[in-house]
């Protein structure tokens, strides 16, 4: 009794000495844009009709101040500012002939603060088609860069990181050979402890220099998982490490080399994820029949890539893809992320766009990735996403031909939702074949 007294007491203590932080979430103002069908699909032609609301604990702000655009999204043809929201409503319509989205941003002025909402209605999706050319000799690019770089053997190392591992599972940092010879991949690989085959899942990363940590939480025990880099240095360094290269050398890195298509900085980058396939097939813990793909943004982009360059990618699962349609600009339409020629409507050379970048562009582009996957796909997105255009998210998905799903969560941004990552692990599970 006198120690479970005196334990209770040193638990008290603790807390007492403890800082007590509240959780901050969300805000107590919120803009909702509404529309008027569930699922934000029309057909073109059709007129969308969307409620505004400036909410304040959940109920309407009186004599709100708002800013509005809409149309098109990426091209808005209505742009007001001031609007006094008497009872702190408002409606609005929208209408397009033509396949695509149309987006209703609305910003708040409330106590000093801004506030921002949007909805984005999609007229037709399923009719929307890419503007990309593809190279006629994109395969055959992308072969002779593959055979080259398999010139060099992945002289792979590996290093367990104690740190890290579980009785349940062994991490380690890796690294083996990209495009030539000193050229080095790093990731961190997790493999199950229990001696075994097991499937495995490549995943991919979404723009930015970062450290990793790694995946154990798929499947510590019944899956092999690699998650890499794509910068060629250690993945294991601190934060500021990465924030320096960010800064600095690779500052918008995604548009280096961008006038020819061999020194494209992506041209290291997908040829490090098709060598991470290499890698994990040299792998004895392999099951030698399940490899999936997975990543989200620039890592979506990633993921279709892997998979047109590389059969023995058995399944796909791509969140809000980034770098598809680059060229939809030159037509007034939303085009991918990074946005390369965003703003130049008009023909290559009347806008002064030197042609090799356009050129460029083409063989780093998901389109002409995706027409040669042939494994089971699946793709989610949101249509407010404000990065990645649904214009182009679900174009790109119109173009794949294999066994696909999508699974659009309406109302996100370039973020998802807990529903969305459960599902995209849930899927990617049953491809694995593991429960």
């Amino acid at each position: 009794m006198r120690k479970s007294r005196a334990y209770l007491l040193l638990i008290l203590v603790l807390l007492a000495a403890m800082p007590v932080v509240g959780q901050i979430r969300g805000t107590n103002i919120n803009v909702l844009v509404t529309p008027d069908k569930q699922d934000w699909n029309y057909q073109a032609g059709q007129t969308a009709q969307f409620k505004v609301s400036v909410l304040r604990s959940s109920t309407l702000v009186d004599g709100a101040v708002v800013d509005f655009e809409a149309g098109p999204e990426m091209y808005p043809d209505v742009k007001k500012q001031g609007v006094v929201l008497k009872d702190g409503t408002m409606t609005w319509k929208g209408k397009m002939t033509k396949p695509g989205f149309y987006r209703l941003t609305v910003t708040a002025h409330v106590d000093g603060k801004e506030y921002k909402g949007s909805c984005t209605a999609a007229f037709s999706p399923e009719r929307l088609r890419p503007t990309t050319v593809e190279p006629k000799d994109f395969d055959q690019f992308w072969q002779k860069t593959l055979e080259q770089a398999r010139w060099t053997p992945l002289a792979a190392q590996r290093t367990l990181l104690p740190d890290r591992s579980t009785e349940e599972v062994n991490v380690y940092q890796v690294s083996f050979n990209n495009i030539r010879w000193g050229s080095r991949t790093y990731g961190i690989l997790s493999v199950p402890a229990k001696p075994g085959k097991y499937p495995a899942l490549l995943r991919v990363p979404g723009a930015g220099v970062r450290p990793y940590s790694g995946d154990t939480y798929t499947a510590p025990t019944q899956a092999i998982v690699l998650e890499i880099g794509i910068h060629g240095v250690d993945v294991t360094q601190p934060q500021q490490f990465y924030d320096n290269l960010m800064n600095g050398a690779l500052n918008c890195y995604w548009e280096f080399g961008m006038d020819d298509r061999d020194k494209s900085y992506y041209k290291r980058v997908v040829v490090g994820c098709v060598r991470s396939v290499d890698y994990i097939a040299s792998l004895p813990e392999w099951d030698g029949r399940v490899i999936g793909v997975t990543g989200a943004s620039q890592g979506g982009f990633l993921s279709y890539a892997t998979a047109a360059l590389d059969g023995r990618i058995t399944f796909v699962a791509a969140v809000h893809p980034a770098l598809c349609d680059h060229t939809a600009s030159f037509q007034g339409i939303a085009c991918g992320w990074p946005h390369y020629f965003y703003g130049k409507t008009k023909s290559v050379e009347n806008e002064g766009v030197r042609r090799a970048e356009v050129e460029t562009s083409r063989y780093y582009d998901g389109v002409n990735f995706v027409r040669r996957i042939q494994c089971p796909t699946w793709v989610s997105f949101g249509y407010n996403d404000d990065v990645v255009p649904p214009t182009t998210a679900y174009a790109t998905y119109n173009t794949l031909t294999c066994e696909k799903v999508l699974s659009v969560y309406q109302q996100t941004a370039h973020f998802w939702y807990q529903e969305q990552w459960d599902e995209w692990q849930a899927w990617m599970k049953k491809q694995l074949g593991i429960k």
